[in-house]
């Protein structure tokens, strides 16, 4: 099984309450890390202008590029559920990595804190969540309903297998694990 997200990019209002969860549940400290960010589109002029918002987190892709260039193999996928994590006790650390698997995801999800020495870590699917079936805060906390996340082949059966959006490339090569409902430019 592949569990996946939904991002519904016509209902995101880009409130930041989803990265805000997510840094407050997983401890991150207030600086530059975020494990899901919200990326900002805006286009055209007034009066016909267009904005869109688009959540970038891991996307625990199907093929990730991370896993086979981590020179420890610090990075893995759990067969069980395609969750791609990260054991950060064996990761050398921002100063003695060259940092390949941040260079390799197209979507800039591994990452390093500012820190001296800081492991790289990234999002986890709210793992600890995950095993006690409840849904990963950035989904919980979204008001808007623009994020769910579920069995990926059932998320494609339910909104169909829209996997480009405003703002956002598809890796045929990764496969992340999102769908669409994207917001149309008039």
């Amino acid at each position: 099984m592949q569990i996946g997200f939904y991002f519904d990019q016509t209902r995101c209002t880009g409130c930041a309450a989803c990265m805000v969860a997510c840094k407050d549940w997983n401890d991150i400290p207030a600086g530059p890390e975020f494990w899901m960010k919200i990326l900002y589109n805006e286009e055209g002029k007034t009066p016909n202008v267009f904005v869109s918002y688009l959540v970038r987190s891991c996307y625990h892709c199907e093929d990730p590029v991370c896993i086979p260039v981590c020179p420890v193999n610090a990075i893995t996928k759990r067969e069980e559920d395609g969750i791609v994590i990260v054991d950060s006790n064996k990761c050398l650390g921002n100063e003695e990595c060259d940092s390949k698997c941040l260079k390799a995801c197209p979507y800039g999800a591994p990452q390093f804190g500012p820190e001296k020495g800081a492991k790289m870590r990234k999002c986890t699917f709210c793992l600890d969540r995950t095993l006690e079936n409840k849904i990963p805060v950035c989904v919980q906390t979204c008001r808007p309903r623009a994020l769910y996340v579920g069995n990926l082949e059932e998320l494609k059966e339910k909104y169909g297998n829209i996997r480009e959006a405003d703002n956002f490339k598809y890796s045929d090569r990764t496969k992340p694990a999102i769908i669409f409902k994207p917001k149309k430019k008039n």
